[in-house]
This record gives structure tokens, sequence and C-alpha cells, in this order.
């Protein structure tokens, strides 16, 4: 595959051994490795760079002078789009759901150093948010502006060429691989590794972002393949959720402290702190089994994590007093 239109990241993203991790979800020292998409440079890093390569690429091919894009108030690809923006020299407005000062999001405070203007659509559902995104357009374009509307986390068939791309440097890094993990939300991701990896290899978790996941992975991932992947091959774990997208839930807690305390390695409340415990769930069932190499794909976050009340609460409850107390 060509490179993408507009280089953004630092690709290819190390691969690292966790060992220790591994030891703890049950896996031998050599099964479990670690794909570092929170490392793809730009704007915090995550796995939205790899998108909006593509989809950036293709606004700017067209003449666009603004990009505009949806997301929640923590929305880590609203955060990467504003970066994007920045690093490009365009104008960017980002639609959020919710209300001025409803939220103290990490990424909400890096969506401010890097100037995008923000457009509070209200308690809107998605397609409130698509509408209020369509309105902004329409506003931008009467005032003499060349909007480009790109998609929802960074979604699309364009936007899954940039993880076809990520599945070809985990062939070259990870000879053997049998399964890659790695958490599901808006789809482009899975989409693309399963393009490049094939329905079999790629374990999906649901974050609770889509109504039907399978269909949105399909969807984005169909033109992309030669033949069409039916949605009932994919393997996707639904068990994740909780109670929803936003709450913390005990296992994705108890995933945030596990990776933290045997790697080091910060995951985030809502994404890979729920991919982590999908993939602890899928070695306790067997879907994961020592003695395979498996990758777990980080795919960043971690400014979210800041605006999680829930989970920095959690997180700072581990910290203890010295000396203990008698």
């Amino acid at each position: 595959m060509s490179r993408p239109p507009v280089a953004l990241g630092t690709f290819p993203t190390p691969v690292e051994p966790a060992r220790r991790l591994a030891a703890a979800l049950g896996l031998g020292p050599d099964d479990l490795w670690v794909k570092r998409d929170d490392l793809t440079g730009l704007g915090g890093g995550g796995n939205k760079v790899r998108k909006l390569e593509w989809t950036v690429g293709a606004a700017l091919a067209d003449g666009a002078d603004t990009l505009v894009t949806t997301g929640a108030a923590q929305s880590n690809h609203a955060r990467l789009t504003a970066a994007a923006g920045a690093r490009l020299g365009l104008d960017v407005v980002l639609v959020l759901g919710g209300s001025p000062g409803g939220s103290r999001s990490g990424n909400l405070a890096l969506d401010g150093l890097f100037g995008a203007r923000l457009a509070w659509a209200g308690d809107v559902d998605r397609a409130g948010l698509d509408a209020a995104a369509a309105e902004v357009c329409e506003r931008l374009r009467a005032a003499g502006a060349r909007p480009a509307l790109v998609p929802f986390g960074g979604s699309s068939t364009l936007g899954a060429r940039g993880y076809v791309c990520c599945g070809e440097e985990l062939r070259r890094q990870v000879p053997g691989l049998r399964t890659v993990v790695v958490a599901l939300g808006s789809g482009g991701t899975m989409a693309g590794l399963v393009a490049s990896l094939g329905a079999e290899a790629v374990l999906g978790v649901d974050v609770g972002a889509v109504a039907d996941p399978a269909s949105v992975v399909t969807g984005f991932a169909a033109p992309l393949t030669a033949e069409p992947v039916a949605p009932e091959r994919l393997r996707i774990r639904t068990d994740q959720v909780g109670s929803g997208y936003p709450v913390l839930t005990p296992a994705a807690a108890d995933a945030l402290r596990l990776a933290a305390r045997t790697e080091g390695l910060v995951v985030d409340p809502v994404y890979t702190g729920r991919a982590l415990a999908g993939l602890a769930a899928a070695v306790r069932d067997g879907d994961v089994r020592p003695g395979e190499r498996t990758v777990f794909v980080h795919t960043g976050g971690l400014p979210g994590l800041f605006g999680h009340a829930a989970a920095v609460a959690y997180a700072e409850s581990g910290a203890l007093p010295y000396p203990a107390d008698d």
C-alpha cells in the first residue's frame, strides 16, 4: 500500500514485550506484546493519528481550509484533529456533545492549546451531533470558508486504511502473531486490522460507542478486502461495556491498576482499560491461550484519564501512606 497523502505521525510504532503483565494474566513470558500506538507522536499520540493521515489528506486534496469533526467532550479524535489542524495551518471547529463547563477533560485542555473552536451541541444523540456538524459546515461556507467534515472517530473506509498499514507493521514486527486485541469504538481501527490480518486474528473489545459494532466494522472493511467479511466471523467481545461508554467499570479499573503496576503502562478508563479487561476475560475463557503470540494494541487516550473523576479517584486511592499505619 502506498503512503498516505499527508504525514502526521511517527511510524512504525514500537512493539514491546509485557512479561510481567503476561504472567499476571496467565500467559507465558513471551506470549504478550504491546503495540505502542499511544506513541504516534502528534498531539499526545493515539490511534486517531493513523486515520487522520488519510482523512485530512483527502480534505487538503479537496482544497479545505477548515476541519470540522464531532465527538464527546473527552474525545481523543477531536483532540488529535485539533493538533493536525495546528500542524497544517488549518482552522478547526469541534462539534461536541454537552455544554460548556460540563467536563474537565484533559482533552478539552489540549483542544484549547491547539487553538480549536468549540461548538457545543447540547444533550444530543449521534444523529443530533451529525446535524449540528452539518449546520456548522453550512455557516462556515456562507462565511467564505472551505470546511471538510472529518467523520466521527476518524472512522470510515478511508480512515481505516491507516490500520491496514498498522497490520502490515505487525506482520513484520511479530512473526507468528495469533491474536491482536484492540478496543472497538467507532470501528475504523478494528476494520483496518481485519482487512490486513484477517477476521480470525483480531479480537475487538466493544466499548459501547456504536449500537451495532459488527455491522460498522464490516461496512468499513468491505471495500478494503478481496472478499466481504460477514459480521458473524468477527471476534467481538461485548461483555466489557458495563453501564455505558463513559462509566468506569470495575473490570476496567482493575485493568488500569494491573497495567500500571506490572509494566508501568498507563491505559485509559474508556478504551484501553476495557480492551485490557477484555483480554483478561479472553484468557480466562480460553479464547486467548498460553503459548500463542498475542498483541495488545495500546491506542492512547491518556489525556482523557485526567478528566475522568471516577478513574482519578480510583487511581489516587492506590497511593498508600508511608510508613504504613499500624
